[in-house]
């Protein structure tokens, strides 16, 4: 996450020095965006991605009574407050947590889940979004999240900057001012890159440690080893936003790159690995 900041400075110092003449110009205009977008995302977090996500509310017990008592039995063991449910029109499993904190956090699942999996792994997938939001982990993708999106505002300023003719008056640059000119330049191609890369590898952590957490609230392990090779075995989901599909239990558009770098969670065998061990 600091690496996370550093990159936004770095970005905001970049675009400052090739548009503006000025690093420090840049510098404040990151922070002032930053803080305005990650202060609007986290006070209306769950919102937003609810309806990114194509999400519905639940608002009564007696509509999805399963669904509702088994989210209120794992919050109770959690520890944490009673969080919003939501479903998804969608025939895909899958499931995700946000929101800004435990007292004002949201769990969504696919009708896919609730058709496919069993009481028992169905408590392993909420289990662990459960856990999710007993972590802290809805705020720090949360967070993740709103700096990709600031880091996207930002490129997109400095390339609309260029395109309407701004940039620094190049006539007495140094060579040394020339280098750093390209190094500016090369951050601002390089930066939204980077900053998907940060976000994924930060969802893959903290995926491996609510699979743990989430056999800590349920005491049985196979119950989410079986949910995760229903889950991991079924087809894309049509309704899922690509920005947060880093938040679901699984990479809901299925796809995976043979690097790891650009894979939004770890690998369905190493978990269940990990998993069995427990």
């Amino acid at each position: 996450m600091i690496a996370f900041f550093l990159l936004v400075i770095l970005i905001g110092a970049a675009i400052g020095y090739v548009f503006f003449n000025s690093s420090l110009a840049g510098i404040l205009m990151a922070a002032v965006i930053g803080i305005f977008y990650m202060f609007s995302m986290l006070s209306r977090s769950t919102d937003i991605v609810m309806g990114m996500n194509n999400a519905v509310e639940v608002k009564q017990e007696s509509d999805f009574p399963e669904l509702w008592h088994i989210i209120e039995d794992m919050a109770l063991v959690g520890k944490v407050p009673m969080p919003r449910v939501f479903t998804i029109d969608d025939e895909s499993p899958n499931a995700f947590a946000t929101g800004r904190d435990p007292e004002h956090s949201a769990v969504a699942v696919t009708q896919g889940l609730l058709t496919r999996l069993n009481r028992e792994e169905l408590e392993g997938v909420i289990a662990h979004e459960v856990s999710h939001i007993r972590n802290y982990d809805i705020r720090l993708q949360t967070t993740a999240l709103a700096l990709v999106s600031v880091i996207s505002i930002l490129v997109n300023i400095g390339y609309n900057s260029f395109w309407w003719g701004g940039g620094r008056k190049r006539d007495n640059e140094s060579n040394g001012g020339w280098l750093i000119l390209v190094l500016s330049i090369v951050v601002l191609i390089v930066g939204p890159l980077a900053a998907s890369l940060a976000q994924m590898a930060l969802s893959r952590n903290r995926e491996f440690l609510a699979d743990a957490s989430g056999v800590e609230l349920t005491r049985n392990p196979q119950g989410l080893i079986s949910a995760l090779e229903k889950i991991s075995n079924s087809e894309p989901l049509k309704s899922a936003d690509p920005s947060s599909s880093s938040l679901y239990i699984s990479n809901p558009f299925k796809d995976s790159s043979w690097t790891h770098l650009f894979d939004t969670h770890p690998s369905t065998e190493e978990r269940i690995k990990r998993l069995k061990k427990m």
